[in-house]
């Protein structure tokens, strides 16, 4: 196999795919909790987001949250 061609800088610190990694194996082993509720995550996008959302937390290199649809009312 061909070596793969970095281009340029991460957009994820290692320590933030780190966080990932953890929070997929909670997943999988059902003991990871989402927020304020505290229900069991089944959700992959779910798991990887609290991930992320601890890795910013404790500082690492994590891009920015997109900023969410706001919904229009009439």
């Amino acid at each position: 196999m061909a070596a793969r061609k970095s281009s340029g800088k991460r957009k994820y610190g290692r320590a933030a795919s780190k966080r990932v990694e953890s929070a997929m194996r909670r997943r999988k082993k059902g003991t990871l909790k989402s927020g304020r509720s505290g229900r069991t995550v089944k959700s992959r996008k779910q798991a990887i987001a609290i991930g992320l959302s601890e890795a910013r937390k404790k500082g690492a290199k994590v891009p920015r949250k997109r900023g969410g649809r706001k919904s229009r009312s009439r």
